[in-house]
């Protein structure tokens, strides 16, 4: 009897150990990212406040936080949201499906890494004369 609370008691502590070891290093990185786009860095920790900062990080409406919580729409929206903070990151597209599905291995590397965010530009058409608010329209 003992030696299988032993055994259960071992297999406890390197499971985790092993969620550990995934989560720290995924919530520091995700802390960084939240910095480097002025953001708190606290914020990760907050159930739905993170989606929030997410969100407002991606530049996406908050309107999809309402889709987060329908289910199959969520899969497609939170993959989206990742895609969008992987480009104002100067991330390629493969980087945003990567932090959307392999987070554990993307979020660290992109807090950690030398990407810079950096806001959505004006769209290619209103950079000669300046985006509206920006310079405003030709006239």
């Amino acid at each position: 009897m003992q030696e299988e609370i032993a055994v259960i008691m071992v297999i406890w502590v390197c499971a985790m150990g092993c969620w550990l070891l995934c989560v720290i290093p995924t919530l520091i990185g995700w802390w960084k990212i939240n910095v480097k786009a002025g953001k708190p860095g606290w914020a990760c920790l907050i159930p739905i406040y993170n989606v929030v900062v997410l969100i407002e990080i991606a530049e996406k409406p908050m309107w999809w936080i309402a889709m987060l919580f329908v289910p199959i729409a969520n899969f497609v929206f939170i993959i989206m949201i990742w895609m969008a903070v992987a480009e104002r990151f100067g991330k390629s597209e493969g980087f945003g499906l990567g932090l959307a599905f392999l987070g554990v291995i993307f979020i660290p590397i992109l807090g950690f890494g030398s990407a810079q965010y950096s806001p959505s530009r004006p769209p290619e058409q209103f950079r000669q004369y300046g985006a509206p608010g920006h310079g405003g329209w030709p006239q």
